[in-house]
C-alpha cells in the first residue's frame, strides 16, 4: 500500500509541552501504527494551546448482535483519548453494513438486511457505553449523509479515487490474481467509509490493523474535499482464548462483554501466561509502569496466576461490578477445589437405567454420543465428584451431579 503520507500538513506553530508529550504517549500505547505521527503531534499541540478538542472517530458496522472484548481494544483507546478531553464519535455504520466490509475477505461478504442491521445496532452503543463515557460521546449513523448522497453524489465521490489505487489493497489484489470474483459494490465500501471522515471532519480515525486501507482512503478524500487530512491510528487484533486466531465468535475463542461474570472471569483465567501481557496492554486501564512492575515480579518468581487474577477481576468488574468480580473469583476457586457451583442447570430425564453417553447428550453436556465416549475415555467426566472410566456405565433412577471438564455441570434427575 503506497498511500502518500505527507508530514507537516498541520502547521507546527504551537508549543510541544509536557502535556502534549503525555497525550502522544497515551495515543501510542499499545498501538500498531500512528500515521503520520508528526501531524498528530502538531494537532495535539494546537488543541492544547487553543482549548479546542480534536474530533476522534471510530466506526463499527453492526454485523452481529453483540460485541466481544476484542472489539473493546479500540474502544479502550477511544476512552483514553476521551479522558484527555477530546471529542470522540462513535459511528454506527448502518449504511455501510448494507454494502458489507470486504476487509480480510477472500470472498464477497453477503450484505445484511435493514432489519438485521437495526436489530444489531440497538445493542452496539449500549455495550460500547460500558467502556466509553456515554455523556461525552457523540453518536452518529452514517446513513445521515450517505442516504442523501444519491446516485449523482455517489458518482462524484467515485471520481475522486482510481481503480489502480483500489487494487493496491491486498485482499482485492489477491482475489483478482486468484480469479476470485470481486463485486463492484465492494469498491464502494472504502469510499463510503472515507466519506464518513469528510462528513464528520475527523482529526483522527481509529481501527484495527485490517482497516488501514479504509482509514487511508478517508485521509485522501478529506484532502480532495479541501479538509485537513485526518491522522490514523491502528490497534492490533486481539488473539482469542486459543492464543492463535483473532478473537471471533465464529471461531468460538471469544469473551463476550455481556456474558455472565463467572464465565468471563474463568475465560480470562484460561488465557496463556504469555498472551496475558498483551491482554494487559490492550485491555487494562493500569498504567504501563504498573504493568511493567507486575511483569518484573512474575519474571522474578511470582506466580503468573496472581497477575492473571488481577486482570480477570479488572475486566470482569468493568462489565459487571466489583462485587460480581469478587464472587466470580470465589466461584472459580471453589470449582478448582472440586466444588460444585451454587447454581447449576437442572435436567429431568426418563428411561432409567440410562447409559452415560445418552445422559451426557440428553443433558446437553456433549454434542453427540461419540463425543461423550471420547470425553469418558479422556477422564473428563465426573459423577458426584468421581471420575467415570467405564464407557458402559448405566445410571439408575436418582439424582446425580454430572460434570464435564472444569466448567460444565448439570444436576440430572433420572426416573
Amino acid at each position: 500500500m503506497s498511500e502518500p503520507l505527507p508530514s507537516e500538513t498541520v502547521p507546527a506553530k504551537y508549543p510541544v509541552t509536557d502535556a502534549v508529550r503525555h497525550a502522544l504517549a497515551v495515543s501510542k500505547r499499545g498501538c500498531d501504527e500512528l500515521l503520520p505521527e508528526t501531524d498528530w503531534l502538531a494537532k495535539l499541540a494546537r488543541s492544547s494551546a487553543t482549548g479546542v478538542p480534536l474530533r476522534i472517530k471510530l466506526g463499527l458496522d453492526p454485523t452481529a448482535p453483540d460485541i466481544h472484548i476484542g472489539h473493546t481494544v479500540v474502544l479502550n483507546k477511544m476512552r483514553q483519548l476521551q479522558d484527555l478531553g477530546h471529542q470522540v464519535i462513535f459511528l454506527i455504520g448502518d449504511f455501510t453494513s448494507l454494502i458489507g466490509d470486504p476487509s480480510g475477505r477472500n470472498t464477497t461478504r453477503p450484505p445484511l438486511t435493514r432489519e438485521q442491521i437495526e436489530a444489531n445496532a440497538q445493542t452496539y452503543y449500549k455495550q460500547a457505553s460500558m467502556v466509553l463515557d456515554a455523556a461525552r460521546t457523540e453518536i452518529r449513523y452514517n446513513s445521515e449523509w450517505s442516504d442523501p448522497l444519491g446516485a449523482r453524489g455517489m458518482i462524484q465521490l467515485a471520481a475522486k479515487y482510481t481503480v489502480a489505487r483500489m487494487m493496491e489493497r491486498n485482499d482485492f489484489s489477491e482475489r483478482y490474481k486468484a480469479g476470485t470474483p470481486i463485486s463492484v459494490h465492494e469498491f464502494l465500501y472504502p469510499l463510503m467509509q472515507g466519506y464518513d471522515s469528510v462528513a464528520l471532519k475527523s482529526d483522527l480515525e481509529l481501527g484495527g490493523t485490517d482497516q488501514k486501507f479504509n482509514l487511508l482512503v478517508g485521509r485522501t478524500l478529506q484532502g480532495e474535499y479541501g479538509q485537513e487530512p485526518q491522522c490514523i491510528l491502528t490497534m492490533p487484533l486481539l488473539e482469542g482464548l486459543d492464543g492463535v486466531e483473532k478473537m471471533s465468535k465464529s471461531k468460538g475463542n471469544f469473551i463476550g462483554i455481556s456474558e455472565p461474570a463467572n464465565d468471563m472471569f474463568a475465560k480470562l483465567l484460561s488465557v496463556s501466561d504469555t498472551l496475558m501481557w498483551k491482554y494487559f496492554t490492550l485491555l487494562s486501564f493500569r498504567s504501563e509502569a504498573e504493568i511493567a512492575k507486575l511483569k518484573s515480579e512474575v519474571d522474578g518468581g511470582r506466580n503468573p496466576k496472581d497477575a492473571k487474577v488481577l486482570l480477570a477481576k479488572e475486566i470482569t468488574a468493568r462489565f459487571h461490578d466489583a462485587a460480581a468480580a469478587d464472587a466470580a473469583e470465589a466461584d472459580f476457586e471453589h470449582r478448582a477445589r472440586g466444588g460444585v457451583p451454587d447454581e447449576i442447570p437442572q435436567v429431568v430425564l426418563g428411561g432409567a437405567p440410562l447409559g452415560i453417553g445418552a445422559v451426557l447428550k440428553q443433558a446437553n453436556l456433549a454434542p453427540s454420543g461419540s463425543e461423550a465416549m471420547r470425553l469418558v475415555e479422556g477422564g473428563g467426566v465426573r459423577i458426584d465428584g468421581a471420575v467415570v472410566s467405564d464407557k458402559g456405565l448405566k445410571l439408575g433412577a436418582g439424582s446425580y451431579v454430572v460434570q464435564v471438564g472444569k466448567r460444565k455441570f448439570a444436576r440430572v434427575n433420572l426416573s
